[in-house]
Formats: structure tokens, sequence, C-alpha cells
């Protein structure tokens, strides 16, 4: 991002994104609103209901950044959050994180790659000012 203080962009994209983080639900649909335009098929979000039953909550959320995978599944009222680093596609470790580690981890992967893309540069601008102004 072209900004004085990149710091404190990630710092407001992180706590937007804690702010959100009460309610389970909210948070995963800030980051699906947030990001889907930006990362394209590079997110994807299941929602819960089966096939016969539609509903609106989403049941989990991936985003590839990278060579990283972010997952965050909903377990009741908790998210269970995850981060799978790949090389040449194979998964090569995974490790779980709790959910404010996951958004610091996600949000600042989104700012190393916005330095060499427009799509993740606009993904991060999303989460800090909430789309286009």
């Amino acid at each position: 991002m072209a900004s004085a203080d990149d710091s404190y962009d990630l710092a407001l994209a992180a706590s937007t994104l804690r702010a959100n983080g009460t309610d389970v639900q909210a948070l995963l649909g800030a980051l699906v609103v947030g990001l889907a335009d930006a990362l394209g098929d590079r997110i994807e979000t299941v929602f819960a209901g089966g096939r016969f039953r539609k509903s609106h909550d989403i049941a989990s959320v991936r985003i590839m950044v990278g060579d990283e995978h972010f997952e965050a599944m909903v377990d009741g009222a908790q998210l269970r959050c995850s981060v799978s680093h790949l090389s040449g596609g194979i998964r090569i470790r995974s490790e779980t994180l709790d959910t404010d580690a996951w958004i610091t981890r996600l949000v600042s992967s989104l700012a190393n790659e916005a330095a060499q893309s427009e799509s993740a540069r606009r993904a991060l601008e999303h989460l800090v000012i909430g789309g286009n102004q």
C-alpha cells in the first residue's frame, strides 16, 4: 500500500476484523465482503446448511495468499483457525492459531503480497477502508 505508515494501516485492518470477532458470522462476513472482489477465486466460502436447506451462515472460509492457505471454520460460537504452508502445491506444514494471531498473520501476508500484487493491495485496502471510497 502506498502509505506513509503501513504499520498503522495493518493495525487498523486487524483491529477492524477483531471488532467483528465477537460474532463469528460478522467476522467471517467482513472477511468475505472485504476480500471477495479483490481476491476472486483465491477465497473460498462454504455456507452452512445442506443440499436442500439454504443458509446465509458461513461454515468456513479459505483464503490463499502466496504459498499460505488461511482457513477459518465455525465450531459452535468459536472459530478454529489454521494456516498451511505449501511448496509446489503440496502442504508441508500446518499450524493452528487463535483468531487474533490468525487475523494478524492474514493481514501481514496480504501486506507482503501487496508490495507486488495489485489484487492483494486492493484486498488490504478493502479491509482498511471498507472498499473504494
